[in-house]
């Protein structure tokens, strides 16, 4: 349950056949009231809650997201202000230690993150080389991660906190080594090598795009924008790919396994591939020559299994907080880097289009930031199966912290109890012909 710190409202009382429960309820800092029901079981009952929409199975410190103000917060802090003030890593060492850094603490942190010595082992390099060109780069990503199990070299003499926050360090440091190698493959090109003299973005830049033997580093706007991204994809509460995160660490198994399955997680349509599956839609709506008050009916048609992708959100009944901050972001970059790119432009009509549309605004249908994302990594250059893995590269932040969170607290593994509605007991039947 929530710490004493948070204020106890007293109790709400369930009815059941005649018995009456009385239920502890507590305000969090920020957000709704919480019932604790863990003293249901008790009673023979438990409680239905497809999705864990509505059910606080953790506590934590790192992150709020306000769905109908449609705000972000990091430890406090919005979301909007981080992204135009700060480094991914300052806002990183953020969520894992719970207070932006001084000048001291960030450039130590920094040289912890891009220690030559944290260079990717070359075994997990071959690794890279023997993937085929047709593999996806999550599942790269994830299985690069899961190997660091075997080379990692954290000292096994630190206490819990103290290991996961090296291995967190070397994560962060190995994860856009790991994109750069990934796009490497998808474009059939050897990889090149990471340059830790760089800035974190602009280093994952230039192994995303440099040529052999090239000292070309990405532009100014380029590289801002994707640190943005990477600031506003860092955390977001207890999604789909951090709760998996932190049920795996209820196990005790190693972080890097954790991590691996928070990756793949992630790579789901609905979750993380979700601003792939924009670009997708905007190939097929191009594809169709249709005009877009065509395909604006169809998405508004409840039998047409159509769906705009990128428009609305489980948790936002406004517009995306992180959407507010790139929307310009996108418009800048599609202007300078792809102006020409019918896909980007198709993208900009719809967005206008549905704005407009009193079914869209009745319903709080706004474009989110994967519709934002997915235009500003095409305009920057990245293939559509390029976009999940970039995700991945801000979440690491995230997954960090919530590790560690875990780490410092009580431990207890996950496991959520089910709605039954399977047959009831019953014998085997007798064989055929069995005497």
């Amino acid at each position: 349950m929530p710490s004493s710190a948070e204020e106890a409202l007293g109790p709400a009382n369930l009815t059941v056949g005649g018995e009456t429960i009385e239920l502890p309820v507590q305000q969090p800092t920020l957000g709704r009231k919480t019932i604790d029901v863990s003293s249901l079981g008790q009673h023979g009952l438990a409680v239905f809650d497809p999705g864990y929409a509505d059910t606080a199975a953790y506590t934590s410190a790192i992150t709020f997201v306000d769905g109908e103000a449609g705000r972000l917060y990091f430890r406090g802090y919005p979301v909007e202000q981080l992204a135009t003030s700060h480094s991914f890593l300052e806002v990183a060492y953020l969520l894992i230690y719970g207070e932006l850094p001084g000048a001291e603490a960030a450039d130590n942190f920094v040289a912890k993150v891009r220690d030559p010595k944290l260079a990717i082992h070359v075994g997990i390099e071959r690794m890279f080389d023997t993937f085929p060109q047709s593999m996806h780069p999550m599942a790269m990503m994830s299985i690069a991660t899961e190997a660091l199990t075997a080379y990692a070299d954290e000292d096994a003499g630190l206490d819990a906190r103290a290991r996961v926050e090296q291995a967190g360090i070397r994560l962060l440091s190995s994860m856009p080594v790991f994109a750069g190698y990934a796009h490497a493959v998808l474009r059939g090109v050897a990889h090149g090598k990471s340059n830790r003299s760089l800035d974190y973005v602009e280093d994952f830049l230039q192994l995303c795009f440099s040529l052999p033997g090239s000292d070309h580093l990405p532009d100014n706007a380029t590289a801002r924008a994707l640190n943005t991204l990477l600031i506003l994809h860092a955390d977001h509460e207890l999604n789909c790919s951090t709760a998996t995160l932190r049920m795996v660490a209820s196990s005790g198994a190693s972080f890097y396994a954790g991590v691996s399955a928070a990756i793949n997680a992630l790579w789901g349509p609905l979750h993380g591939g979700a601003n792939q599956e924009v670009i997708r839609m905007l190939q097929e709506i191009k594809d169709s020559g249709k005009p877009l008050s065509a395909i604006i009916d169809k998405a508004k048609d409840k039998n047409d299994p159509f769906r705009l992708m990128g428009f609305g959100h489980r948790v936002y009944k406004t517009t995306d907080a992180r959407a507010r901050v790139i929307r310009q972001i996108a418009l800048d970059l599609v202007e300078k880097l792809a102006p020409e790119d019918p896909l980007l432009e198709i993208a900009m009509k719809l967005e206008e289009v549905a704005l407009a549309d009193d079914y869209f605004i009745s319903r709080r249908l706004y474009p989110n930031v994967d519709f934002y994302s997915g235009i500003i990594y095409r305009a920057i250059g990245f293939p559509d199966a390029m976009f999940t893995p970039l995700f991945v590269l801000g979440r690491s932040a995230g997954w960090v912290a919530h590790w560690l969170e875990m780490a410092s607290g009580p431990g207890r593994i996950g496991r959520p109890t089910q709605f039954y509605n399977g047959s009831a007991e019953r014998n085997v039947p007798a064989r055929p012909g069995a005497s």
